[in-house]
């Protein structure tokens, strides 16, 4: 499979795209004024303690307060100020329990956010502790409280007024504030440090056992006692220089961190994660890039001195776009941009889906449309909803839809199809990710998929809500509010003091009012005995509407 990183840079904005055989799979998105905080560290202050909920909301400076579960907080201890008066907290890890299992809701973090799960092998020096690596679109690894539950209560681990150091695990989401986590994880080109848990981690797909071995036995030789690691895919086959190296700057990192808690007030940021083209060539330049291609001479110098740096052999993979066609244009990129945000997208076939968005719930319609077939009405709607499941994780994982998708198939009489498109469905969605759960096909045509939600969607990033419909995606028709006005009109009609009613709409229901319904406005005139003057107001509401007696 070929694959290039194609980065498009604007003072404004930085856009990359992954390309994989040449169709787009994923985009990412970093504004300057909407800079995505994944991976940050923050010294916070705990504002509110949910004993209900088994969580506690965090200020950390943004707009919302973040969100600390139970399950992603470390025991604390409070460590004696210093000879400045100043706080300092230390973390350390909780002890096992043998209660009842537990989900961890712990997510991964890409240049946004992050999907799939890798899996890690690790020692058995604290079993506490589940070590995860996701090759996603840029992983930031971290660590998870294992499924054995803490018999200790969130009451108990921090309090309402307490400074806690925290770090953003995902991404405010519609509604919802960050998530945050107090197992801080700092990821580098080839391990993520964990500096509070005492586990090395390798991830799973380094397949040879003696390289995992090497791997494990290395870290564990230069690790600082009390700190734990996660070995990253791309550290298969590197030399001790590269790894010692690595280890050392994430040190320096952690350290970095400490210091500037001792010295800063909550709410404040401790530790900014890098910007996107970093982290793009940080996570996702791997040896499986061919290609990695950027508009910008500064940024490729930056990134041609960082790779000659720690990726020497990468250098001729990078290239310059000096051209003056622009770069997302050239690679075809803006047209599938473009159809990211259109609700319907074609097939080739002729047939179509339709991808409608709530809250929480994505459904996903599919139609023939123009496609007639050619030998009977099974087989073209066999054919179509092949063709369909292709074309849907694609568009699931170009558009980032996470939470609850439902496809709605058009249905099939034999089980056989049944099972091939359903087979397809597995296959197409088998290069993503994200954690994606699909459940077998309903009698009625419905197929039920949950994948992980740990950003925002490409629609919500390009898109906002429409205020013309308030995102309802219609308005009331002009006849109904014909409707509405006579209505109106009937209520304030039968007083014998006023002479007129004057009425303000929008044009689009002027023009039905001086037309069409005419007949039933002077009918309203001869009933009341009043005269009805109707005026056009461009600036109103299609669904608005001013109306006086006077």
């Amino acid at each position: 499979m070929k694959t290039e990183i194609v980065i498009d840079t604007a003072p404004e904005e930085v856009r990359v795209a992954l390309i994989e055989n040449k169709a787009v799979v994923e985009i990412y998105f970093d504004r300057k004024k909407d800079r995505g905080i994944i991976g940050n560290v923050y010294k916070g202050k705990v504002v509110k303690v949910l004993p209900g909920m088994q969580a506690a909301f965090v200020d950390i400076g943004t707009e919302k307060a973040a969100f600390l579960y139970v399950a992603d907080i470390m025991a604390k201890k409070e460590a004696k100020a210093d000879a400045k008066g100043g706080e300092a907290d230390a973390l350390e890890a909780l002890e096992d329990h043998d209660e009842e299992d537990e989900e961890m809701a712990g997510e991964l973090d890409g240049p946004e956010a992050s999907l799939g799960e890798e899996e890690v092998e690790e020692d058995e020096e604290d079993e506490d502790l589940d070590l995860v690596e996701e090759e996603s679109e840029t992983p930031v690894p971290v660590a998870r409280r294992s499924r054995k539950r803490s018999n200790m209560a969130v009451e108990d681990l921090v309090k309402e007024g307490q400074d806690i150091i925290v770090q953003v695990s995902k991404e405010p989401i519609g509604t919802k504030g960050p998530r945050v986590t107090t197992y801080i994880s700092l990821p580098g080109r080839y391990l993520v440090y964990m500096p509070m848990v005492s586990n090395v981690g390798v991830s799973r797909r380094i397949g040879h056992e003696e390289e995992r071995q090497r791997l494990k036995e290395m870290i564990r030789r230069f690790r600082k006692k009390g700190s734990g690691y996660i070995v990253r895919t791309v550290s298969d086959g590197t030399t001790e220089e590269e790894i010692k190296q690595d280890m050392d700057f994430l040190e320096v990192v952690w350290q970095g961190i400490l210091k500037k808690a001792e010295k800063v007030s909550s709410p404040a940021l401790l530790h900014n994660d890098l910007d996107l083209i970093f982290k793009t060539v940080r996570d996702l330049f791997t040896k499986e890039v061919s290609l990695l291609t950027i508009n910008s001479k500064q940024e490729y110098d930056k990134i041609t001195e960082f790779v000659g740096t720690y990726l020497p052999s990468f250098l001729p993979r990078l290239k310059l776009w000096d051209k003056d066609e622009p770069i997302f244009e050239a690679f075809s990129i803006e047209v599938e941009i473009s159809k990211a945000r259109s609700r319907r997208v074609w097939l080739k076939s002729g047939g179509y889906i339709v991808i409608d968005r709530a809250e929480a719930l994505t459904v996903i319609d599919v139609n023939t449309g123009r496609f007639v077939g050619k030998r009977d009405l099974e087989e073209t709607i066999f054919k179509t909803n092949l063709e369909a499941v292709k074309e849907i994780a694609y568009q699931v994982r170009l558009r980032n839809v996470g939470g609850i998708i439902i496809i709605d198939l058009i249905d099939m009489e034999k089980e056989r199809n049944r099972d091939k498109v359903m087979a397809a469905l597995h296959e197409a969605f088998a290069n993503d990710k994200a954690r994606t759960h699909i459940l077998k096909i309903t009698e009625l045509g419905l197929v039920q998929i949950s994948r992980e939600r740990t950003r925002e969607d490409v629609i919500r990033i390009l898109c906002a809500p429409c205020e013309y419909c308030d995102g309802r995606g219609y308005t009331k028709s002009p006849t109904t509010l014909c409707h509405e006005l006579f209505r109106e009109i009937r209520i304030i009609g039968s007083s014998p003091r006023d002479k007129k009613i004057i009425i303000g709409v929008h044009p689009t229901v002027a023009s039905l009012l001086y037309d069409e319904v005419r007949a039933d406005i002077e009918a309203l005139e001869r009933q009341y005995k009043k005269k009805i003057i109707i005026k056009a107001d461009s600036n109103l509401h299609i669904e608005q509407f001013d109306i006086v007696s006077l």
